[in-house]
């Protein structure tokens, strides 16, 4: 009797046993080949979304990640973002060490609650869930899993198997699963292969896989990720969201339901409104006038205040509210705006984009809610086109910056959405323009008066300087110029903004011990505010070299000589030309006077990753010569 007892508890132990069997995650199972250049290696991760209905998604995500070392810790923080439509269901982890076995385990009730307000906000409805482990001891593993609940599938989350530089992965799997006869448009990036499909009387099912993905580094002048990054997009052709139902397939069905559920109810203004605009323009003859002087207003009345909430922060305030309150959000002020100009009859075209200072289109070929993150205003005239920044109180009338320029952007209209282009803010017209006369005394400090132009992509090189107090002015300039003992007065920053906006600055300067002596000799670097620096060597290259924008800088700097020097050696001219741009220094020597002229054009593009190294030895090239001495003799 007693063996028997003892057998059934060696069978139940055993099947218990069996049944809660943990993968291997030690350490030592990982390859050399993943853990070369890695920081961390996810073991496995498995990613589903079910979608059960349109108002009913489901995300469930188990994943297993090794962390090697400090550097890796940012990849297995855990952050799940909510809200009134995003709700987190089930979260579970355990802590393991470098031998896989369990040394703690967590829940929900171990993250930290945070607002997701961001510091530029009045109102986000969005709550943060955030876990970071308290681990010393490296390496160790975390395993987790969660489920998250919407209740809507306009943006159904997209996969990327390898969220992370540095981090290389073992095996990752996507699964979405919908109604046979729900339709949907996918979109594979950087993908090898098809996804494995089954089907039944009930369900549709999708899976996408990868193995054995090794680490990548980020490289210098590298393109978007995107570009290069394995990752899958989904969208239903029907969708709920925030109680508005709607269907597109494309961009011009997109466009029109923006335009139609999100816009057209929310541009009403009342009588004494649409009169106040009309007698703002009375008197002026073009529609370009008209629109310059409803810009300007609107630039005085409003201010930019970040209001994420309603219909998932893609809904605008409405017009008359906007008036109202004098502030808004890049949405709400652009549709003010767009209103505005209708009362007075200039149509304008409320627009999608993703801004940011490396530019992004929209994919032509594949339409969806989540591609764009901020909004501006084209307005079309019989002239040419001007596009408007709205959110800015000081951006000049028709100006975009390098945030928005030079890319493709959603246009919601009446008739459907429509891809146009942004203006690109060019090479040559993204100009630095400096000339300096400078007088050095025998002592080797300086002093004189310097006076720089800035336009195109380079107007906004001073924007966090020039609307602060004159004493933090100065010492924003001293960082922007980073030479030591360097001391200003007398500066004046001044703004023309017209067609061809430019900044000006202009200021007095003294720098103390510029040129050092020695004996008898003073050294001095002619490159005194603009040099150039090298950049780092990559060996076996792997990305293209992307230049994201180009620019062209044209220093000229006149020194005054004291008496007594003569100058014993001093940089030869020289001219660099290549496919990425071109360099040109001269010298010249005119009684007391010696004159440095400098002229540096970078050409934004895409060049093969075996160009890095001559990209590289250009850019040493410039900058061994921006560092290059002249040498005085004293008597």
């Amino acid at each position: 009797m007693l063996k028997r007892l003892l057998l059934l508890v060696l069978i139940a132990v055993t099947f218990k046993g069996y049944a809660q069997e943990q993968p291997d995650y030690n350490v030592e199972n990982i390859s050399a080949i993943l853990k070369s250049r890695a920081n961390a290696v996810i073991r496995n991760m498995e990613t589903t979304v079910d979608m059960r209905a349109t108002e009913n998604v489901i995300l469930n995500v188990k994943k297993a990640i090794t962390v090697l070392n400090k550097n890796g810790e940012q990849a297995a923080a855990l952050i799940l973002f909510y809200n009134k439509a995003t709700s987190i269901k089930n979260v579970k982890g355990t802590i393991m060490d470098s031998f896989g076995k369990p040394t703690g385990r967590f829940s929900l009730s171990n993250f930290l609650d945070e607002s997701a307000v961001n510091d530029f906000s009045l109102f986000e409805d969005a709550r943060i869930k955030r876990y970071i482990p308290n681990v010393l001891t490296y390496p160790y593993t975390i395993q987790y899993e969660y489920e998250i609940r919407f209740k809507q599938n306009l943006i159904i989350p997209d996969w990327y198997p390898t969220p992370y530089s540095d981090v290389s992965v073992e095996k990752s799997t996507y699964t979405f699963i919908c109604k046979p006869d729900d339709k949907i448009r996918v979109k594979e990036y950087n993908y090898k292969g098809s996804p494995e499909v089954v089907k039944t009387d009930k369900f549709i099912s999708r899976m996408w896989q990868v193995t054995n993905l090794s680490a990548f580094k980020r490289e210098p002048f590298a393109p978007d990720p995107d570009n290069y990054l394995t990752y899958v997009k989904i969208a239903p052709e029907q969708f709920t969201y925030y109680g508005h139902k709607g269907g597109y397939s494309n961009w011009q069905e997109l466009g029109k339901w923006v335009y139609d559920d999100l816009i057209k109810t929310r541009q009403t203004l009342s009588p004494n409104i649409i009169q106040e605009m009309n007698n703002l323009v009375k008197g002026l003859d073009s529609d370009k006038e008209k629109a310059k002087k409803i810009y300007d207003y609107v630039q005085k009345k409003t201010r930019y205040i970040s209001v994420q909430i309603g219909i998932g922060g893609f809904q605008p305030f409405e017009a008359a509210e906007v008036h109202r309150l004098s502030y808004g959000d890049c949405k709400a002020l652009v549709n003010y705006t767009q209103s505005l100009l209708k009362a007075v009859g200039i149509n304008s075209l409320y627009c999608v984009v993703y801004g940011d200072n490396n530019k992004k289109s929209m994919d032509p070929d594949f339409a969806s809610m989540d591609q764009g993150n901020h909004i501006i205003l084209c307005v079309p005239l019989k002239s040419d086109t001007t596009w408007l920044e709205c959110t800015s109180q000081d951006s000049p009338f028709g100006y975009l910056g390098s945030f928005t320029d030079d890319r493709v952007v959603l246009a919601c209209t009446e008739e459907g959405g429509k891809l146009i282009r942004t203006p690109a803010l060019t090479t040559a017209s993204s100009l630095l323009r400096r000339k300096a006369e400078l007088n050095l005394d025998k002592d080797g400090n300086v002093d004189g008066k310097l006076e720089t132009d800035f336009s195109g992509s380079q107007y906004d090189n001073y924007h966090r300087i020039i609307s602060k107090p004159a004493s933090e002015q100065i010492k924003l300039l001293k960082e922007e110029y980073d030479i030591d003992n360097i001391d200003f007065s007398n500066l004046k920053l001044v703004q023309k903004k017209d067609s061809n906006p430019v900044t000006s600055e202009s200021l007095d300067l003294t720098i103390q011990k510029y040129a050092p002596r020695t004996n008898d000799r003073i050294y001095m670097v002619l490159n005194a505010f603009n040099k150039t620096n090298s950049i780092p060597e990559v060996r076996n290259r792997t990305l293209p070299v992307y230049v994201n924008r180009g620019f062209t800088d044209e220093d000229e700097i006149v020194y005054n000589l004291p008496e007594g020097y003569s100058v014993e050696a001093k940089p030869t001219d020289r001219e660099i030309k290549s496919p990425f741009g071109s360099y040109t220094v001269k010298v010249k020597i005119d009684g007391k006077k010696l004159i440095y002229s400098r002229k540096f054009v970078l050409n934004n593009g895409i060049y093969p990753a075996d160009k890095y190294e001559s990209f590289m030895r250009f850019f040493s090239d410039v900058s061994s010569s921006d560092n290059s001495k002249v040498i005085f003799k004293t008597n």
